[in-house]
């Protein structure tokens, strides 16, 4: 008869990523006041700053789909619904605090 093996751990991804977060908060306005203004007064102009940044067309900075992509390359937790409400009830705040997140990122060098 054959021998059978158990497992009782399962194996793990070696380069697995910790759950990451966001580096300002969504009403973290006075923590960037500059990205803030921009954001206010020239929502276009940050939308395509942020999807610059991200190598994607100009037109998808404040995107659901952006801020999901973003999200993910960076482990940070949340899910397509809540990208969905922030960007549909608060989108000048969701591009902000991405804007934000991505002038940390490029700080710590890991953007």
């Amino acid at each position: 008869m054959a021998s059978q093996t158990v497992i009782t751990v399962q194996p793990q991804f070696s380069a697995a990523q910790q759950p990451g977060e966001w580096q300002t908060g969504l009403l973290d306005c006075c923590s960037d006041c500059g990205v803030c203004l921009c954001g206010i007064f020239c929502f276009p102009c940050l939308d395509c700053q942020v999807a610059g940044d991200m190598d994607e067309c100009c037109l998808c900075g404040s995107s659901v789909a952006m801020r999901t992509l973003y999200r993910t390359k960076y482990n940070i937790p949340g899910s397509i619904l809540g990208d969905f409400c922030t960007v549909l009830w608060c989108t000048s705040c969701s591009l902000c605090q991405l804007k934000r997140d991505i002038n940390r990122r490029k700080a710590q060098g890991i953007f």
